[in-house]
């Protein structure tokens, strides 16, 4: 969708393209980045039969991937701030296509060890510096486009699912096709990389953002606004724990808990994930028409009903609208914390939207691991209520993104329009 007629007018033509431009290359490389993620994630099965590890040791392995994206994204916030996306975001998409082909090449652990450290780094530097670019186009649309980027980042992941599955059935070793993958993706980064804005478009800013601007170039204000990133990033951990909880554990709930067949187990990560896509592609609308902490506070709420389903359903039908409910509410959580940490203070926001994703990164590698641990004390379907306390505490603490365009939100009633 094209600019606002208003911002058209006050900026001209060229300005208005320039935007959309930047807009399509941001979409571009959230599926970029979704798609090598996705790559290493399916070819991780060859990976393990090529190295010849156990699932124990690959576990251990994965540890470092987490850490080479966590130290990615601690580098790639004030590198972007400082160099622009317009230079991090296609050397990073370079890089992490150039690092996806290292796990397939890995002959023993050590290697693999080495690989996934890079790689992880890499995709930590894309992940960062392409939110915090894609504030900044938000920031030039003047309205909500955040949720619609993390919904393409799931996009990527479903292309390669489908990419492994053509290359795996066409028989191709891992090196072979994640090479291919991998150079495919240093080409469209590059070729995308023309399109992003060099700077924080600060010639769109309304009167309100500058004086936010205004209050966070003081000392006092930038106190301010870093203590309030770092709430934004605590809250991210809990949201982003019970996304890995999901992504790891719904499926052997039915299956453990539920008693059902292997088939209909896996479709409980298929109805978790479809529903966060579904509900992605809807949360910019309705963060433009009821605003960002309501998206959060109901978000939050209703994944909070979903998982109670969950956990204490003897319903297979239920548990699958519980999972539904848990991903639906989820789904436009994190994209607005990322959003408010960008916006904080837009001459930060790399550095802002890395602290928020690396806390947040941290709460979905522990996810798995915390209701793992909580399955030695109680069954699997009891060790998913703290993921409701979570929920719930999120849900409680979502003022904290409240604008007073979101007090407008909440004084005036809602009308439709473009």
């Amino acid at each position: 969708m094209a600019v606002s007629n208003m911002q058209t007018v006050r900026y001209g033509v060229g300005m208005e393209r320039s935007v959309r431009a930047a807009r399509a290359a941001t979409y571009v490389y959230f599926v970029l980045c979704g798609t090598l993620m996705g790559a290493w994630v399916v070819h991780i099965p060859a990976v393990e039969e090529r190295v010849g590890i156990s699932h124990a040791t690959l576990g251990g392995l994965l540890v470092l991937l987490g850490a080479g994206a966590f130290a990615g994204m601690q580098a790639a916030g004030p590198l972007t701030d400082r160099l622009g996306a317009r230079v991090v975001m296609p050397v990073a998409g370079v890089l992490c296509g150039a690092a996806l082909v290292l796990p397939g090449l890995a002959r023993d652990p050590w290697t693999l060890a080495g690989a996934l450290l890079v790689f992880g780094f890499c995709n930590g530097c894309l992940d960062v510096s392409m939110n915090a670019h894609a504030v900044h186009v938000e920031r030039a649309y003047g309205r909500p486009v955040m949720s619609g980027f993390h919904a393409t980042f799931s996009v990527g992941g479903v292309l390669a699912s489908l990419l492994g599955a053509w290359t795996a059935s066409a028989g191709l070793d891992p090196v072979t096709s994640m090479g291919a993958i991998g150079g495919a993706s240093i080409v469209i980064a590059l070729a995308s990389g023309r399109a992003l804005l060099p700077t924080a478009p600060a010639s769109t800013r309304s009167s309100e953002d500058e004086d936010e601007q205004g209050e966070a170039s003081t000392p006092l204000g930038r106190r301010s606004a870093t203590g309030r990133v770092w709430v934004l990033a605590v809250l991210a951990l809990m949201v982003m724990l019970c996304e890995g909880a999901a992504n790891d554990w719904s499926a052997l709930h039915l299956k453990d808990v539920l008693g059902a067949p292997a088939g209909t187990a896996a479709l409980a990560y298929g109805t978790f994930t479809a529903a966060m896509t579904t509900g992605r592609l809807l949360a910019d609308r309705l963060v433009a028409r009821f605003g960002s902490a309501a998206i959060l506070r109901y978000g939050a709420a209703t994944a909070a009903v979903g998982i109670t389903t969950v956990a204490l359903t003897p319903w297979m039908w239920a548990a699958f609208a519980g999972w539904a409910l848990f991903g639906l509410g989820l789904s436009g959580c994190v994209p607005q914390l990322f959003s408010a940490a960008g916006h904080a203070d837009p001459e930060a926001a790399g550095a802002n939207v890395s602290r928020v994703a690396g806390l947040g990164y941290v709460g979905m590698l522990a996810g798995p691991a915390v209701i793992g641990w909580l399955t030695h004390l109680v069954a699997l379907n009891y060790a998913f209520v703290p993921l409701i306390l979570l929920c719930a505490t999120v849900a409680a603490a979502a003022g904290i993104l409240r604008t007073s365009s979101d007090r407008t939100h909440e004084s005036e009633p809602a009308h439709s329009g473009p």
